[in-house]
């Protein structure tokens, strides 16, 4: 467990300088993979899912 924290951790940095630099390149995005693939697998997974739920069903209901 405190191998697959640190992982994300490090991941989660390395993806937010990537996104910064402004330049997203291959090994940018196996990075950005990684990253995604680790936190499915998290405890953290229910809770991004939630969020992600909530926010799509506020975006579909603005009328424009």
């Amino acid at each position: 467990m405190a191998i697959s924290i640190s992982m994300v951790l490090l991941l989660t940095i390395l993806a937010v300088i990537f996104l910064r630099s402004g330049g997203l390149k291959v090994s940018h995005a196996l990075v950005c993979a990684l990253l995604g693939f680790l936190l499915a697998s998290s405890s953290m997974a229910p809770t991004i899912h939630n969020g992600l739920l909530a926010t799509a069903d506020i975006v579909s209901s603005l009328r424009p």
